[in-house]
């Protein structure tokens, strides 16, 4: 509950600053579109890379100490965005902020896996991310109230951002983690005898085979998944301004966060991949209905059938992973799916960016490649289920 708690807090900090950025960067600093994907798919590189020293790191440690660090980057990373006069101080400062991301992101994931039986993953992590993303609606529903009262000062709306992230940081020190068992003191047991010396075999990875078809295979969809920032830079260029832009952020966090806790709890009892598949269906509906639409009560739709996608895949797929491994191995399995799910990210942030400036039609291209890819892999995972997961 507490970690919820926390998440909801910082979520709603982020999510406030989050979809003012596409403004920010290529209106107010006047940098290109390429410039958005850039910035967002470092961020999501860095992220990417701390989450997998974080989840190793922190198996054989105290998990707390990872989570509030994580929190108080990112705190720092929003008050360098706010303070930001151009682009590359904006890009030091979003990956500051996802630093912090990864290094959290991995102990607190294996905290929450800890705290539940094996049976309920699913719903544990759908709670928790139903909790985040209620952050993610309420963060940009300031934003919206700070435009009105601001005159529509973005640079000025930033700095509100900063109030609850550092809520956050201090909401941290009510984690309480519960000791996990040790082995026994190595004087208990007489030494054995030396063997005699040979060459040793590398050991094998704590990671079984399984977790590892797995990972390939989500974060290979991850590719075609560019920065949720680009979206919202496609729902400006249908010619809806700021408050509009905001607005549809906020239906789409509202179905995110309502098909959460749900989704996982549905997991739990029916085969995660069938579960992860339909969220990819929403995802390549979403995608290339945004490619082909103009203005009207469609974009409304799209967004929001946008929204069940990380709904039916996030919580999911933490929870997917969690359950291929055992406890002392839950940091490190977090952390090396994530952290290359970031990568992906990050990949999906640079190619899309580049179509988006030099294609035609703006995000007409990324978006219609990326929902093809996401129908085929939907088909991929539902129909083969069995040879994704291993089983006969």
């Amino acid at each position: 509950m507490v970690l919820t708690a926390v998440s909801l807090t910082q979520d709603a900090a982020s999510e406030l600053l989050y979809p003012l950025l596409p403004f920010l960067i290529t209106g107010v600093l006047a940098a290109p579109p390429v410039v958005l994907g850039i910035v967002e798919g470092s961020a999501e590189a860095a992220a990417g890379l701390s989450k997998y020293v974080a989840g190793r790191w922190s198996d054989g440690r105290a998990r707390r100490p990872f989570v509030t660090t994580g929190y108080a980057m990112a705190a720092v990373g929003k008050v360098l965005v706010a303070a930001a006069v151009a682009w590359p101080a904006v890009l030091v400062g979003r990956v500051v902020d996802r630093l912090g991301k990864g290094v959290r992101s991995a102990p607190r994931d294996a905290l929450i896996a800890a705290s539940v039986p094996s049976a309920d993953l699913g719903r544990a992590y759908g709670f928790h991310r139903t909790g985040d993303t209620l952050g993610a609606v309420i963060g940009p529903l300031i934003a919206l109230a700070a435009l009105w009262y601001l005159d529509g000062d973005v640079e000025a709306v930033l700095w509100w951002a900063v109030v609850p992230a550092v809520a956050s940081v201090a909401l941290t020190f009510l984690v309480v983690e519960r000791r996990r068992p040790t082995a026994a003191p190595a004087d208990v047991v007489p030494p054995a005898p030396r063997p005699p010396l040979r060459l040793r075999r590398p050991q094998r990875s704590p990671l079984p085979r399984r977790f590892w078809r797995v990972c390939a295979v989500l974060v290979g969809i991850a590719v075609v998944n560019f920065p949720d920032a680009l979206v919202l830079l496609r729902v400006s260029d249908l010619g809806y301004s700021t408050t509009e832009v905001v607005l549809a952020y906020v239906v789409f966090n509202i179905v995110y966060a309502a098909a959460s806790y749900p989704a996982g709890a549905l997991s739990d009892r029916l085969p995660r991949p069938l579960v992860y598949g339909a969220g990819l269906l929403a995802f390549a509906a979403a995608y290339g209905g945004l490619a082909v639409v103009e203005q009207g009560p469609w974009v409304w739709l799209l967004v929001a059938l946008y929204g069940l996608f990380p709904g039916l895949t996030d919580g999911v797929g933490k929870a997917w992973v969690s359950s291929l491994v055992d406890d002392d191995h839950r940091g490190r399995a977090q952390g090396v799916f994530q952290s290359l799910s970031n990568a992906a990210v990050f990949t999906a942030g640079l190619w899309a960016g580049l179509a988006w400036g030099l294609g035609p039609g703006g995000g007409v291209v990324p978006l219609a490649v990326s929902g093809a890819v996401g129908l085929v892999a939907a088909l991929v995972l539902v129909l083969g289920r069995d040879r994704v997961t291993g089983r006969p």
